[in-house]
């Protein structure tokens, strides 16, 4: 059996390529839905069960984030993105422990060699990004082409913000490349470990890698929503000498 780097497709609709990292990460998807429907249905005011359980973990997301915010208002907002992205990660690592994830699958022939493509694959064992469209955001060519137009200081201006954007495009790129590239070399490392042990040794072998995988899971959904919350926390903090005093607060309110 191959390991392939990229998510191999397993069929189309219309243009779009169903990916077998694709269809794992739409089973984690619906399990997430399906949970919110289940807690909105049993919904009470004395929580029991489930709900129980439920606001027992959100109470320890928002602790989790009120240590990076200090601010309960603030982790109140982060918590939705934050938390979700925690579920979708640890949900897709945590599938790709299921039996037959990466090893039962689609036979065919490439190259005259049979190979099985995989029916699921840990969606985040799949590096994609979209890079071009996410830079126009720092790099905007086409103001500097409408800034000849006006001439002067507007293509002065133009060049001094290109110049800019290029600085937070390397920032930009950094924090790209930190959490995806560490959360799909873990995932898909390990992947490719189990699958050889798994085709080496079917029995007994694989079982400690597959704990340290079911660890590996959890502490990589932390890294990767801990190092989200400190970005978003970065880019909503106002810059250094902007925040208002409270004396200034007073003052300006009897003003």
């Amino acid at each position: 059996m191959s390991v392939s780097l990229a998510a191999e497709p397993l069929t189309h609709l219309g243009s779009l390529p169903i990916t077998n990292a694709l269809l794992n990460s739409w089973i984690a998807v619906s399990i997430i839905i399906a949970l919110g429907a289940v807690l909105r249905v049993k919904k009470s005011r004395v929580p029991k069960g489930i709900q129980n359980a439920a606001e027992a973990v959100i109470e320890l997301f928002l602790n989790f984030i009120d240590q990076v915010t200090q601010n309960r208002a603030k982790s109140k907002k982060f918590l939705p993105i934050v938390g979700s992205l925690f579920l979708f990660i640890v949900l897709s690592n945590l599938l790709a422990q299921i039996p037959g994830t990466g090893t039962i699958g689609l036979k065919e022939i490439e190259h005259g060699i049979p190979t099985i493509i995989p029916l699921l694959r840990p969606a985040t064992s799949d590096l994609t990004i979209g890079f071009f469209q996410h830079a126009n955001k720092f790099i905007n060519l086409g103001g500097i082409w409408q800034s000849f137009r006006h001439g002067g200081i507007a293509i002065f201006t133009a060049v001094i913000e290109f110049m800019v954007g290029l600085i937070e495009l390397v920032s930009e790129v950094a924090k790209i490349l930190s959490l995806s590239l560490r959360l799909f070399g873990n995932i898909f490392a390990g992947e490719v470990l189990l699958t050889v042990l798994s085709s080496l040794v079917a029995f007994l072998m694989p079982l400690p890698f597959q704990f340290l995988e079911l660890i590996v899971a959890v502490i990589q959904a932390m890294v990767f929503s801990m190092l989200t919350l400190v970005y978003l926390e970065i880019a909503t903090t106002a810059p250094h000498g902007n925040e208002e005093t409270p004396n200034a607060a007073a003052a300006s309110a009897h003003s």
